[in-house]
């Protein structure tokens, strides 16, 4: 982006300067700047050139500016983020050990493949190398990218200029051959143009960094080399140009006469006067935008031939070409803020419509300067036509709201442009906020932007260059005020403006809401939502909870005699109460006490009594009110002395909010997430760091290991023996789980969350870095050490052969696994834990299991048996218990031929069961089973759930599948349907976009999910080749509507890294496909971390 607008089409003839006399500046230089030509390559790609850079203090001031400029030109996954020499031995870390005349060897990790030089100097041209041309002219037919799907409708015309020479020009459509990719569209140009392609510019001047760019320009780009740009009579008018223009009406002309009426209506004289100020002149280049009751021109810079133009007391004059925009009403004048002395005092601007004879002079009298006035480079001016009313120069307010998410804040140049009725505002830098850094986490920054007055505000565009570390943005909404109205207008966002979040897209188009009242209640409603999704779990139906009046200071109890108080202690057993109903947000809270009593109002007073159904109304400060489900609008309320008071009176002096805290979060083997925010959690990556900024969803979860009371150590559920610790300075989940692994935990009452101090280094927590990064830390009731329990299976009371703090961090590692219920499952079938499931067991001692969770499995195995490790999934309406390892001491005689094995399972609270998957990790010398059924009977009630299989488990036979579901068969037929899900992956046609490495993936729907499957057998003789469609058929029971697709590609180097364009579902007998677009290498990096898997979110069906 830039700080002009692109909005149509214009032309620009240079003629002379008026009076002009040569002058020239002095410029005092201490010290000359030495340039350093410097050939940058590939790591491993002789195939790829060179690319050539000047490095001078003026270009790079520091090492990241190069890499960043490198990440642009040499295509990497993750950019460009290490330099080395041409046999990979050294690398380069400052810029002075950069070397004149060298050349040296780029890539986005420490591992570096050399290249002959040799070879790759001499590579031939790409438009003369018949192999590139015919492998995109003959590619198979795939539907667009994201950004073309979502824009292009039909093919345009793109008119396509030469770089420095415009009347080398080509015209090409659009269509959905050549708009695979932003590099497949660069090839295209570069066979079209017969030169080499690398980048793109608007005729402006301004980079076009994408596909998506391309799309939604003017219709006019210019491509060029590795050479910067240069300004050129690009003259797009003439040849893209509608024959009917918005907003005229058709008009019949005589023979001869509309052609010269065109041509000459658009002809303007434009005289810009330069002030005498010191240092009023100016280095960089001028561009003028004209603004008429039909269409705005295209940005048109002001050039000439003859000599340094725009100096001081100079007066210079152009003829330009605009076409038909009707009747002018505003100027916008500016520059690019380039050169040496980019600073400018413009005086005086006569324009004079050389058709009609109209003139117009405007007094400027104003700075465009980053160092003077207001610091903005572009201002506007409004036109006087006679009988007119003019329109006022407009000062708006525009706030922005980064979200309070971790690492929302970012450090890109961000760029607004607004549109209203009259026109628009031009693309603007958010530059000089009144708070001394932008754009940080939780921030409004407030702006004001100059310009003439846009009538009703209805649409702006925002984004950010993508440039500099931490570039990502998470926006929460921009409010725009307008004083000369008094009207305010909002633009609600709540999106990630990141290349590795959400959907990639780091330009966004937001449209203001009707009202500002409606739109802040909306706002308020959707926080509310946000906020009971991560909250709901607490009312699972089993669960204890505790109600904390942050008012009183004190916990709500119910009596024996049925009153109700809140000034009761954390450990009063009357302040204890079960949830014997749970619908939707409606509840029944019984005393834990008194089963009789349950808390309810009576008359409009909290009270004790029979059961009574409360509507939960969670706030977005994560309290709760208590609403009567049969009287709306009767609530809990209490004094600030803690007596009930009457829910219809006055909320004055009374306090209705409370904090719910849940009994027997970490008990032993539990598993659990820490939410750092309504979507975000502490996790664990690939390296062995830790970040809040983790989803909520299997990566996340922990396992609670209780040392004893209070203290516990979490073991990582996805990579075991992996525990969270603070040693040395750092946080991080690489423990062994000695004594460093130990955490005290502090739970804050105001809030429901907890702390984790560090039983070693007491009085430091862990915490999180403004980029959510973990951390040491020092508590001091910042959110940065709060962390949001939220169970997701429950654990067990003091397990009977645990013992004290161990003595030495070895036997205890040893001793809990022994401890473990169940091994965790091989990784090609582990399922994923659906976050929308609320997983959560009622606490229960392991000398007393409740028999409510108890059932014996029977598995019945055919003629052919196994030996690999067996496990289990059960899935009811209310959650999913696994995965379950079937397993006992003697494992060799297990599952043996024509055998039933019977086992004793727990599954937990999940509600109605309604199907099972059930499979084996294809290990040891017999990977192959044939599984005939299995039986599910409840212990206590002897009720029996059938699932009849005769599934052949094995990769080398039928469909190469090793995990099966099965519903529940009632009265000899299935509750659900199987249903067999054929799954189109398209890999991208980019060049080395094939890979190897196992890909997985995992349905998600309304009923649950497939679990992760291993993508094994294709209709391809090989997987996940260039440009390829490889079908699989993935069998489930069935999920209902499809929601979201996860894909995991575990590949174990970079060149095995893999490109997904697209999934594309289809169920059999259906008309209809569900699209999940990916359009993104696997794995990937985001924020610093490499992440193996995404989720896809639905985008369509057709």
């Amino acid at each position: 982006m830039s700080d002009t607008p692109c909005t149509s089409f214009s032309t620009i003839q240079p003629t002379f300067s008026e009076g002009r006399i040569p002058s020239f500046r002095h410029i005092s230089v201490t010290q000359p700047v030495v340039a350093k030509r410097i050939s940058f390559y590939k790591s491993g790609d002789p195939q790829f050139g060179s690319v050539r850079v000047v490095v001078n203090p003026r270009s790079f001031k520091t090492f990241d500016s190069l890499l960043d400029n490198l990440s642009r030109k040499v295509p990497l996954p993750f950019g460009v983020r290490n330099i080395s020499t041409p046999r990979g031995r050294h690398s380069i870390t400052s810029l002075e050990e950069l070397e004149d005349g060298e050349s040296y060897l780029c890539s986005h990790g420490k591992k570096v493949q050399p290249v002959d030089l040799d070879i790759a100097s001499r590579r031939p041209k790409p438009w003369l190398s018949s192999r590139a041309l015919t492998a995109h002219a003959h590619a198979p037919h795939r539907p667009a990218a994201t950004a073309a799907s979502g824009m292009l409708r039909a093919p345009r015309r793109l008119m396509v200029f030469r770089n420095g020479d415009p009347r080398t020009r080509r015209t090409i459509l659009l269509s959905k051959r050549v708009t695979q990719s932003f590099e497949g569209f660069l090839q295209h140009l570069t066979a079209v143009m017969q030169f080499s392609v690398t980048k793109l510019y608007a005729t402006d001047g301004r980079k076009v960094p994408s596909l998506q760019a391309v799309i939604l320009s003017s219709g006019a780009v210019v491509a060029a080399g590795r050479e910067p740009f240069k300004p050129g009579n690009y003259d797009v008018q003439k040849y893209l140009l509608p024959a009917k223009l918005p907003g005229i009406s058709h008009r019949v002309h005589r023979k001869g006469s509309a052609k010269s009426e065109s041509r000459k209506s658009g002809n303007w004289k434009i005289s810009i006067i330069t002030s005498d100020l010191p240092n009023a002149g100016t280095s960089s280049q001028i561009y003028i935008v004209m603004y008429g009751q039909h269409r705005s021109s295209a940005p048109i810079y002001l050039y000439g031939t003859d000599g340094d133009r725009f100096q001081n007391g100079y007066e210079d004059t152009f003829t330009i070409r605009v076409g038909n925009i009707g009747t002018l009403f505003k100027i916008r004048i500016g520059h690019t803020n380039s050169g040496l002395s980019p600073s400018w005092h413009c005086k005086e601007i006569k324009l004079q419509n050389m058709n009609s004879g109209e003139e117009f002079h405007i007094p400027v009298q104003r700075w465009l300067a980053r160092d003077q006035e207001d610091e903005e480079i572009c201002r506007e001016f409004p036109v006087l036509n006679k009988g007119q009313s003019i329109l006022p120069v407009t000062v708006y307010e525009v706030c922005v709201a980064t979200g309070e998410l971790w690492n929302a804040g970012t450090l890109a140049h961000v760029y607004i442009c607004m549109y209203g009725e009259k026109g628009d505002s031009g693309s603007r830098q958010l530059f000089r906020s009144t708070n001394s850094c932008n754009f940080l986490r939780g921030q409004t920054d407030i702006f004001f932007l100059e310009a003439v007055h846009l009538g009703d505000v209805y649409k702006l565009v925002i984004g950010h260059d993508g440039l500099g570390p931490g570039n990502g943005w998470f926006l929460e909404d921009v409010v725009v005020k307008d004083p000369t109205t008094r009207c305010e207008y909002t633009f609600f966002c709540h999106r990630w403006l990141d290349q590795g979040e959400d959907d990639g897209t780091i330009v966004r188009e937001l449209y203001a809401r009707d009202d500002s009242i409606d739109s802040a209640r909306q706002k308020l409603e959707y926080k509310r939502k946000e906020t009971w999704a991560a909250e709901k779990w607490k009312f699972m139906k089993g669960n204890t909870l505790q109600f904390y009046n942050r008012q009183t200071g004190g916990f709500v109890r119910l009596h024996p005699d049925g009153s109700v108080d809140a000034f009761g202690e954390k450990a009063d057993k009357y302040g204890l109460f079960d949830v014997t109903f749970n619908k939707g947000n409606t509840c029944i809270f019984q005393s834990h006490e008194m089963k009789h009593l349950s808390l309810g109002l009576d008359k409009g007073f909290a009270s004790g009594g029979a059961a009574t159904k409360l509507r939960v109304l969670y706030q977005p400060n994560r309290c709760a009110v208590l609403e009567s489900a049969r009287v709306p609008g009767h609530t809990v309320i209490f004094d600030h002395h803690g007596i009930a008071g009457e829910s219809a009176v006055g909320y004055a002096d009374f306090s209705k909010e409370f904090v719910i805290f849940v009994k027997g979060v970490f008990l032993n083997s539990a598993v659990i997430l820490l939410a750092t925010s309504l979507c975000q959690a502490l996790c664990l990556h690939p390296d062995g760091s830790c970040s809040g900024l983790g989803n909520h969803s299997e990566k996340s979860y922990w396992r609670v290991h209780k040392i004893s009371s209070g203290i516990c150590m979490f073991e990582s559920v996805t990579s075991t023996q992996m525990y969270l610790r603070i040693k040395d300075g750092q946080c991080d989940g690489t423990g062994t789980g000695d004594i460093d692994c130990h955490f005290k935990i502090k739970k804050n009452l105001e809030n429901a969350s907890i702390s984790l101090e560090s039983t070693r280094n007491p009085g430091i927590f862990v915490g999180l870095q403004s980029d959510g990064r973990a951390r040491p830390v020092i508590y001091t009731k910042d959110e940065n050490v709060y962390f949001y329990p939220r169970v997701i299976q429950s654990g067990r009371e003091n397990p009977m052969d645990m013992s004290a703090i161990p003595s030495q961090g070895e036997e205890k590692t040893c001793e809990l696994k022994k401890q473990r219920e169940m091994p965790p499952a091989p990784e090609a079938v582990t399922p994923l834990v659906s976050s929308t499931r609320e997983e959560i067991r009622r606490s229960q001692s392991s000398e007393n299991p409740l028999p409510e969770d108890e059932w014996k499995v029977l598995v019945l195995t055919g003629n052919t048996g196994t030996q690999a490790n067996v496990s289990l999934w059960v899935y009811g309406d209310e959650g999913v218990t696994g995965p379950i390892s079937l397993s006992k001491d003697s494992p060799e005689q297990l599952f043996l031929p024509r055998q039933e094995d019977e086992f004793q399972v727990e599954v937990g609270s999940i509600g109605k069961i309604y199907k099972i998957r059930i499979g084996h990790d294809g290990t040891s010398e017999q990977p192959e089973w044939s599984l005939q059924k299995v039986t599910m009977q409840h212990m206590r009630s002897k009720k029996i759930l059938d699932f009849a299989a005769n599934a052949w488990l094995s990769r080398i036979q039928t469909d190469g599948d090793i995990v099966c579901e099965l519903p529940v068969v009632k009265e000899g037929q299935a509750i659900f349907p199987l249903v067999k899900y054929q799954v189109d992956v398209y890999t991208g046609p980019l060049k080395q976009s094939e890979t190897k490495s196992e890909v997985l993936l995992c349905l998600f729907g309304d009923r649950g999910d497939s679990g992760l499957r291993l993508l094994h057998k294709s209709n391809m003789p090989v997987k996940f080749q260039r440009g390829q469609i490889d079908r699989f058929q993935v069998t489930a029971v069935s999920l209902g509507k499809l929601q979201k697709v996860l894909l995991r590609c575990e590949a174990s180097d970079e060149s095995q890294y893999w490109y997904c364009e697209k999934v594309v579902i289809r169920e059999p007998h259906s008309a209809t496909e569900s699209i999940f677009n990916c359009q993104r290498w696997l794995p990937f990096m985001s924020q610093g971390i490499i992440h193996s898997e995404i989720e896809l979110y639905l985008q369509g069906e057709s």
